[in-house]
C-alpha cells in the first residue's frame, strides 16, 4: 500500500502547478482510491492530510474542493516586503500612540510604583485598577461597581474564564448564529456544546433564546451587543431590554463581549446595565490601546465572583502586576481615551476607503467598525474567493469561520480594516474588488 503522504504530495504538486485550481472539486474518496490504486481508507487519509495542510476544504453534502496553492514567492501588491496583506486580523494602531504610552510609563520608574508592579497580581487586582476600569466603562445609564471588576491576562482569557465558570463540560452555550471564532475554539477545548440562536437586523432575538432554552436548557449565553463581530450590528436599547427580561425569566447568565464597544461612543448602555445580576461583561485593552498590551477585565455579579475568580486562577488566566499598574496609569491620566478617540477617527477613514473601493457590492458595515461583512456576488463561493485572494497575497476570513451549527455558511467574508496601512488597504481592496468582478473560472493563477 502506497504511503498516503506521497499521494498527498502528488495532489499538492498539482495544486502548486495550477493544474488543480481554487474551487475545483476533487473526486469522491472512493473514486480517488480506484484512480490511484489505493484502499478507500488510504484515500481518506490523503484527503485528511490535504485538509491539514490547508490545501482543500470539505463541505458536507457537496464534496471536497481545492482551497489554496502554496503562497507566491514574492509580494502580490508591489510592496517592499514579502509579507501578506492582512485583512484577516484586526490590530488597530494609530500614529503617535507609542509616544503617548511611553510617556505614561514614566510613573513606573518610581520605586514605590515599580515595587507594586513587580509583585504578583490576583484576580481582584488593586483598588486603583478597579476604580480606573469602572470609570472607563461608565457611561450614560450605567456605572459599574468597582468591587465587581476582576482581571485577566487579556480579553480572551476573561471570556474563557466566564465560560468555564458558567458552563460545565457537555453543557449548552447559546451563541449568535455568527459568533467570534475564538469562542468556537474555547468551547471545543472546554467540552461545551454551542447552540446557534437566530438573529435579525437588531441582533440576537429574545424569542430565539427562550425557545432554545425550552427545547433543552442552556447553561449560559455569549453575545456581542455592540459592533457585533463580524456583522457590525449594534443592538438598540429596546432589544437589550428584551434580552435582559429573557435572562431574568430563565435565570440564565450572559457573557457580554464588549471589546469593541469603545468604538461606538453613542451606543446604548450595555446589557449589563439592564440585568446586572445576569451578565458578566468582558472587555480588554488590546483593541482600545495596543495589541501587545494584554489586560482583560470582567464586571461580575457578586454571586458569581468566587466562581469567576476560581476559574481565572485555575486556568492561569490572571494578569501580571506590571500590566495592571501600567494600565491603571493610562486609564486615569487620559491616555487611553485620547488613543480611543484617535482610533474612532481612524476607523471612520478606513471605512470610507472600503466604501469607495467596494462600491456596488453588498456590504454590512457600521462606519465605526474596523471590519465589514461582504456578501460575495454569484457565482463566487467564500472558500474559493479566500483562496484566490490568498494567491494574490491578501488574507481575508470566510464566513465559515464565524458560522455555528450544521447549516452551510453563506458566500460571504469578513474584511478586517485595521491592520494594513491605509494606502496598502486601498490597493488590497481594489484588487479584491477586481477579483469579485471576475468569474471564478476566468481567474488565472498568480
Amino acid at each position: 500500500m502506497r504511503d498516503y503522504r506521497r499521494v498527498a504530495d502528488m495532489v499538492a504538486a498539482e495544486i502548486a502547478a495550477g493544474r488543480l485550481r481554487p474551487g475545483d472539486r476533487l473526486p469522491t474518496q472512493r473514486a480517488f482510491a480506484r484512480r490511484h490504486g489505493i484502499a478507500d481508507s488510504t484515500a481518506g487519509r490523503v484527503y485528511g492530510e490535504l485538509t491539514r495542510r490547508g490545501l482543500v476544504v470539505g463541505e458536507v453534502g457537496r464534496g471536497t474542493f481545492v482551497r489554496a496553492a502554496p503562497p507566491a514567492a514574492g509580494p502580490a501588491l508591489a510592496e517592499p516586503t514579502p509579507s501578506r496583506v492582512d485583512l484577516e486580523l484586526n490590530h488597530p494602531v494609530v500614529d503617535g500612540q507609542s509616544a503617548l504610552l511611553g510617556a505614561g510609563l514614566a510613573r513606573l520608574s518610581r520605586p514605590d510604583v515599580l515595587d507594586a508592579a513587580l509583585r504578583p497580581a490576583g484576580a481582584s487586582g488593586t483598588t486603583a485598577a478597579r476604580d480606573a476600569v469602572a470609570a472607563t466603562l461608565a457611561g450614560d445609564g450605567w456605572t459599574p461597581d468597582p468591587a465587581a471588576v476582576l482581571f485577566a491576562g487579556n480579553g480572551r482569557q476573561a471570556i474563557a474564564a466566564a465560560l468555564a465558570a458558567l458552563v460545565p463540560a457537555g453543557g449548552r452555550l447559546g451563541v449568535e448564529a455568527f459568533t467570534f471564532p475564538v469562542v468556537k475554539a474555547l468551547a471545543a477545548r472546554l467540552g461545551i456544546v454551542l447552540v446557534p440562536l437566530a438573529c435579525d437586523t437588531q441582533g440576537l432575538r429574545a424569542d430565539a433564546l427562550l425557545a432554545a432554552h425550552r427545547d433543552a436548557p442552556l447553561a449560559a449565553v455569549y453575545l456581542q451587543p455592540t459592533l457585533h463581530n463580524p456583522l457590525t450590528v449594534t443592538m438598540p436599547a429596546a432589544r437589550r431590554a428584551e434580552l435582559a427580561a429573557a435572562l431574568c425569566e430563565t435565570g440564565l447568565t450572559a457573557v457580554e463581549d464588549a471589546v469593541w464597544s469603545f468604538m461606538h461612543d453613542s451606543a446604548p448602555p450595555p446589557l449589563a446595565a439592564h440585568a446586572p445580576g445576569n451578565v458578566i461583561l468582558a472587555d480588554s485593552l488590546s483593541k482600545r490601546l495596543a495589541p501587545g498590551l494584554t489586560l482583560g477585565f470582567a464586571v461580575t455579579p457578586p454571586h458569581l465572583a468566587d466562581r469567576m475568580s476560581a476559574a481565572l486562577r485555575s486556568g492561569a488566566w490572571t494578569t501580571t502586576g506590571f500590566a495592571l499598574e501600567a494600565a491603571t496609569g493610562w486609564l486615569t491620566d487620559g491616555t487611553a481615551e485620547t488613543i480611543a478617540a484617535a482610533k474612532r477617527a481612524d476607523a471612520a477613514e478606513r471605512r470610507r476607503i472600503a466604501g469607495e473601493t467596494l462600491a456596488g457590492f453588498t456590504l454590512r458595515a457600521d462606519p465605526r467598525a474596523y471590519f465589514c461583512w461582504w456578501e460575495l456576488p454569484e457565482p463566487w463561493r467564500a472558500d474559493t474567493f479566500v483562496a484566490a485572494a490568498g494567491r494574490r497575497g491578501i488574507a481575508v476570513t470566510p464566513a465559515a469561520s464565524f458560522t455555528v451549527g450544521p447549516h452551510r455558511a453563506p458566500n460571504a467574508i469578513r474584511v478586517g480594516l485595521a491592520s494594513a496601512p491605509p494606502a496598502v488597504l486601498r490597493r488590497a481592496l481594489t484588487v479584491l474588488a477586481g477579483l469579485a468582478r471576475t468569474a471564478p473560472e476566468d481567474v488565472a493563477p498568480e
